[in-house]
């Protein structure tokens, strides 16, 4: 018998409630007066492949990490979040996303490593110098944008030229993108230092509100949308070519590539069993302790769609 409930979907109606949206792990209900609620489910995502079975406590995780980075960045660029009424929630300003996310890399790891190992020096329009190795930093961040994906498509690697030309960002609009981003990368880093980590890469989402104003949503330096490696050592695993250590979801990535999935046709998902699902949610929690310098605190899990939906109307008739 498995020992937590895990939220895997979602079927709320709420007061007011005028729209839902199922992105590959959060759900998003839009209510009136411009009020979206934000749920984090505990789905897997990787190769744009969302996973079969959900991992306890991976929402909560992902959702607390966001909301804390949010309250740590807000002095530097506005963010849409209003409350937090339960630990899998979200509520904020109804905003308008833009079709981008600005991915930003200090670090030649992941898919950028991938695309440099298959011989490309270009990325997303940048240049990228010879004679790098893989996880090497950069002379300085790069910005290599991707166009939003609907769930199970692939996000496509996109240049800010491209973006311009096709008119899916504004000139305008996507200097300010830039700037965040860049912004947010620095006090990022600035984060991860004090905890004895390196941000290597990340991406950001922003959407414009009502008024007009752009602002960071969804997450924001979570193990899903960050890679960080530990800072002690680093120097020493490069300069003997060994794996760097890591806080991200690449432990995921490379245990499918293991067992022969990247979400490529033709390919079908490995068998995740108890033990397997149950190592994920451990590794998570302590991806959380380590970017977060707090011990996680595990939500009850009975009942659990109960629980968010009474914190969630309990916040809308306060």
């Amino acid at each position: 018998m498995f020992l937590f409930d895990t939220i895997t979907d979602t079927n709320f109606n709420f007061p007011g409630q005028q729209s839902v949206y199922k992105g590959k792990v959060r759900e998003v209900y839009g209510l009136e007066n411009d009020v979206l609620v934000m749920i984090a489910s505990d789905r897997l995502s990787a190769f744009d492949v969302v996973m079969p079975r959900g991992i306890p406590f991976k929402g909560q995780i992902l959702n607390q990490i966001a909301t804390k980075m949010m309250a740590a960045t807000e002095d530097i660029v506005p963010n849409w979040l209003i409350a937090t009424p339960d630990p899998n929630v979200a509520i904020g300003h109804n905003c308008e996303p833009f079709k981008v996310e600005m991915v930003i890399r200090g670090y030649m790891s992941g898919h950028a490593a991938r695309e440099y190992k298959a011989g490309k020096r270009e990325l997303c329009g940048v240049s990228i110098p010879e004679g790098m190795k893989e996880n090497d930093k950069f002379p300085t961040p790069i910005i290599t944008p991707a166009t939003k994906a609907e769930m199970g498509d692939h996000d496509e690697d996109i240049s800010r030229e491209n973006i311009l030309a096709r008119g899916i960002v504004s000139k305008e609009d996507y200097e300010v993108l830039e700037k965040y981003t860049r912004a947010l990368f620095e006090r990022g880093t600035q984060l991860a230092a004090a905890r004895g980590l390196i941000l290597v890469d990340t991406k950001y989402e922003f959407g414009k509100t009502a008024n007009g104003t752009i602002v960071l949503i969804d997450e924001i330096h979570t193990p899903d949308s960050s890679r960080y490696f530990y800072a002690d050592g680093y120097e020493e695993r490069q300069q003997k070519g060994e794996a760097q250590k890591q806080l991200s979801k690449e432990f995921v990535r490379q245990w499918l590539i293991s067992n022969n999935f990247q979400g490529l046709e033709g390919q079908t998902v490995p068998e995740m069993t108890d033990e397997y699902i149950l190592s994920v949610s451990e590794r998570y929690i302590e991806l959380y302790e380590q970017i977060t310098g707090e011990e996680f605190e595990k939500a009850d899990t009975n009942n659990i769609l109960d629980r968010i939906e009474q914190n969630i109307e309990g916040w809308l008739t306060r």
